[in-house]
């Protein structure tokens, strides 16, 4: 008996200490922190491309919990908590610029890279044309704009039958200077669209010279609306694609080459009290016809092989 009530008492005691210990609480996180995120929340359930689709109830629960004891906006915590709500967007284009200059972006942006282009070497025939990457706005986006158009007169000429316009390692930018540098062979009116979750449209073009932002002095071509060939690759995203598709479903047009990046969407930039910019993506892109896009943009003819698709594109214009 007296082994029992040993064993008795110390079963009872263990009792009484497990009742007695309590979890652990939550890490407090600072009111105005908390506030500050959730603002950024509203913004993205108020404007996100996926607005219509994210439980935001699952989505909100998941940010706040990763903030959680953070004290400052400054705190590794809320950087944590603004990548996972990148992430949680699903959209892959989004991204965070704080108030030190410092880029944030989901976990699950794809690689958009690809190996360095070759040029092509070509004869008078076949004019040739690069539009790289291009961030700046204003007077530099004006004469970005007007090299291109510069370059696309020194090499026009009588003889030729057809222009290359290469987007390959495009990573994007701003994509109204290409717009207007690449007008004249483009050509005049409507090149494509954006359109959101609710079906509104932004239509966009070049109009002699001038889009959105941006205004040159229009060149001409000697034969207009000719026959191109786009190259594109891996490596030609945002704003490249953008241009990418304002040739698509053009008359006399092909595309070379490899499917691009995958981010045919577009971002729209919103302001926080302390001075950081959220780039949001809000709608997919669209071409002249209205087909959406917002995935990667697959060219006419497939190839890996550079110098393969160089010389079919080539053939092609010459026919």
């Amino acid at each position: 008996m007296k082994i029992h009530a040993k064993y008795n008492l110390l079963l009872l005691l263990l009792i009484l200490v497990v009742g007695c210990t309590t979890p652990s609480p939550e890490p407090v996180t600072n009111p105005g922190v908390e506030s500050y995120l959730k603002n950024l929340i509203s913004i993205m359930q108020a404007n996100s491309i996926n607005r219509k689709i994210i439980d935001w109830e699952k989505f909100t629960s998941n940010v706040l919990k990763k903030a959680a004891g953070a004290q400052t906006i400054d705190d590794e915590k809320i950087t944590a908590a603004i990548v996972q709500a990148l992430t949680d967007l699903q959209d892959s284009h989004s991204f965070f610029i704080n108030n030190k200059g410092v880029y944030l972006l989901g976990l699950n942006r794809g690689d958009c890279t690809n190996n360095t282009p070759i040029v092509p070497i070509l004869d008078k025939e076949i004019g040739y044309i690069k539009i790289s990457s291009f961030g700046g706005s204003g007077l530099e986006a004006n004469s970005f704009a007007s090299t291109i158009q510069n370059t696309i007169q020194k090499t026009d000429n009588s003889d030729i039958k057809g222009w290359i316009v290469d987007l390959r390692g495009n990573s994007g930018g701003n994509m109204w200077p290409m717009l207007a540098g690449i007008g004249p062979i483009l050509g005049e009116g409507t090149a494509g669209y954006f359109i959101d979750p609710d079906g509104d449209e932004f239509v966009w073009g070049y109009n002699n010279g001038s889009v959105i932002g941006v205004r040159v002095t229009p060149y001409s071509l000697l034969k207009p609306n000719p026959k191109v060939a786009v190259l594109t690759d891996q490596a030609t995203a945002s704003s490249g694609e953008a241009i990418a598709i304002a040739f698509r479903s053009r008359n006399n047009t092909r595309s070379f080459g490899l499917s691009t990046c995958g981010l045919s969407t577009a971002n729209q930039g919103f302001s926080l009290a302390d001075g950081s910019m959220l780039l949001l993506t809000v709608s997919n892109m669209a071409d002249r016809t209205k087909k959406v896009y917002g995935k990667k943009v697959v060219p006419d003819v497939v190839e890996n092989n550079q110098q393969i698709y160089l010389q079919q594109a080539i053939d092609w214009l010459k026919q």
